[in-house]
């Protein structure tokens, strides 16, 4: 990990334990749809991290303009922030990994500008270099191309920048683009899919990724 110039986090599940803000928005924005939906918490928290048409095809749950629903989601989401919590040493880990000269990104399938605000809510946006949330034009994880987008940005090769998340998509983000990979098992995913995506590290808490600097 010392060779590791850039470290770039996905966000819920890694960063925050965000599960409950983002089912009760939701549901809040459903509703405020006229809406009725069977959407099981437990169904949902195992597909966060996906984008909402394909957690909504997933789950068969019809939604005439899906842009609209998060324009309005978005608009909720800070109603119910407060059930959103850094998970432990978050800040602490960053905060040392500046220290030690590295790079620091963002990449999320949240929307720019949420991602930011997220990030400016808990004080967070100070350490980063980088903050890439979804943007037009711009595929999501697990496409490289927003992570080779970060890389270009900071001019960091691939090869020298770690992706660090909880699902699937961002150990499949991070080898597509040729980035090493850390599946982070105390988020959404079980540890058995996270292993199956063969990562090069896996930790257990956040503090894990600085004990070998």
């Amino acid at each position: 990990m010392k060779n590791i110039k850039l470290f770039v986090f996905d966000l819920d599940g890694t960063l925050t334990e965000s599960s409950e803000t983002i089912y009760q928005t939701t549901i809040k924005t459903f509703e405020h749809f006229g809406q009725t939906v069977h959407l099981p918490k437990e169904e949902l928290d195992k597909r966060i991290g996906e984008h909402f048409q394909t957690i909504f095809d997933a789950m068969q749950i019809h939604v005439d303009d899906v842009e609209e629903f998060i324009n309005v989601y978005k608009t909720i989401y800070f109603d119910f922030i407060n059930t959103t919590k850094l998970y432990p040493e978050v800040e602490d880990v960053i905060s040392t990994l500046k220290k030690n000269g590295k790079k620091i990104a963002l990449l999320t399938t949240k929307s720019q500008d949420q991602a930011q605000n997220i990030l400016h809510h808990f004080k967070l946006d100070k350490y980063f270099n980088e903050i890439m949330g979804r943007r037009n034009g711009v595929e999501v994880k697990p496409s490289p191309e927003p992570l080779l987008h970060i890389c270009n940005s900071l001019s960091v090769l691939p090869a020298q920048t770690m992706m660090i998340g909880d699902s699937e998509l961002d150990v499949q983000c991070g080898k597509n683009a040729g980035a090493k990979t850390c599946a982070a098992t105390y988020g959404y995913r079980p540890k058995e899919i996270l292993i199956k995506e063969n990562p090069d590290y896996i930790i257990k808490k956040i503090s894990d990724l600085i004990d070998n600097l």
